[in-house]
């Protein structure tokens, strides 16, 4: 198996580091974590301008016609800086869904708007008390002739507040079975009834709680087929899964690159503290950590891309390897840099506790095990 990624791909990564190295400096990260919208119009059209927002379009649909692996890459370089962005909650989760599932008419309109910079889109599928899965959903949508209405309340929406469109996964059908029932509606984020508040997170990453109260939307709004929504779900939520990889893989390896660094140039007892075995060791779990990592999620990432039908297996194993990885890591790094390292004014502290946040997005080491335990013909009762 060949693991070099190709020359367009090089460009490509080391475009994007040159470019968030310069544009998304660590205050940038401070700042956009305490601002309203939670992230940079000015560096969201620019990132526009540089066809990152389109990566995985075709080129019919204003994209570049790159595949998941260059997503990937860029999510990758993403997650070294922390730049808040919604940039998997419109190009993977609103974007891919309409790609994989819309109509003509909707990947007409809606995906040249994405790679443009010009609407963004979230996904509304967490309930209170609910999980990853179609039995969780009971924000419901009954038909009135042409239209239909939605009514309930969804969770840790990304970015809703300044979305434009808002993918929500609502219930059609009263059974409560593993596929059947679920229906998509791309909905106006504007519209009469929609009520968004956003919520406290531990990383300033803006999650809201929206509330659907009587929200009329026509039938052309549906993605996908009527009542067979949650297959389309399932296909998102795997790509999401190894996109969070690469966001978590970037971040670990800056904390490794920064921990090196510090070990070598940080004296106690009159030599740099890379000079002893219990640093030196630390810094080689980081290593191994990272590239296990690295190796995993990029496998994931090229299932997708040759559409293979093992991909969720790959992404189930890469999101519990990643989840745990980038805990070890960030906790490692505290380690190493010492004292410094649990204050505010380091950058550590950022990549520990997005690790942190980033372990339980779409579905968390313990989640994606049960999942793979599936995967295997085991079925668990509870005790």
């Amino acid at each position: 198996m060949d693991f070099d990624f190709s020359k367009e791909q090089v460009i490509l990564k080391e475009s994007a580091r040159r470019f968030l190295e310069k544009e998304c400096p660590k205050q940038l990260v401070r700042e956009l974590t305490d601002d309203e919208k939670g992230y940079s119009p000015d560096l969201w059209g620019k990132m526009a301008d540089l066809g990152w927002l389109g990566v995985t379009f075709p080129n019919v649909y204003g994209g570049t016609g790159g595949d998941f692996i260059d997503l990937v890459l860029l999510q990758e370089e993403l997650g070294r800086t922390l730049m808040p962005s919604p940039f998997v909650p419109t190009v993977v989760l609103g974007g891919g869904t309409i790609l994989d599932a819309g109509s003509e008419e909707q990947k007409q309109y809606f995906l040249p708007r994405i790679a443009t910079g010009e609407i963004i889109v979230s996904l509304a599928l967490l309930e209170p008390g609910g999980g990853l899965n179609s039995s969780s959903i009971n924000v419901r949508a009954t038909q009135a002739g042409e239209d239909f209405i939605i009514e309930g309340t969804k969770l840790f929406v990304p970015y809703a507040h300044v979305a434009d469109y808002i993918l929500c996964a609502t219930r059609t059908d009263g059974h409560k079975d593993q596929e059947g029932g679920i229906t998509l509606f791309l909905v106006d984020a504007h519209a009469d009834g929609i009520h968004k508040k956003v919520l406290k997170t531990i990383t300033g990453e803006k999650l809201c709680e929206v509330t659907f109260q009587s929200v009329t939307v026509h039938k052309s709004s549906i993605v996908g087929e009527f009542n067979r929504g949650w297959s389309i779900m399932e296909k998102v939520l795997t790509e999401a899964a190894i996109a969070e990889c690469g966001w978590m893989v970037g971040g670990a390896r800056w904390i490794l690159d920064t921990a090196v660094a510090y070990a070598k140039e940080r004296i106690q007892f009159g030599v740099p503290i890379g000079s002893f075995q219990a640093i030196q060791h630390k810094c080689s779990n980081i290593l191994v950590d990272v590239d296990g990592a690295t190796f995993i999620t990029y496998y994931a990432a090229w299932l997708v891309s040759e559409d293979d039908q093992n991909k969720a297996i790959a992404a189930s194993e890469a999101k519990c390897w990643c989840s745990d990885m980038y805990n070890r890591t960030a906790s490692e790094g505290i380690q190493i840099l010492g004292g410094i390292g649990f204050t505010l004014e380091h950058d550590m502290q950022l990549y520990f506790r997005r690790a942190k946040a980033s372990e339980i997005a779409f579905g968390d080491s313990h989640y994606h095990r049960e999942k793979l335990a599936q995967m295997f013909g085991f079925f668990f009762s509870p005790l």
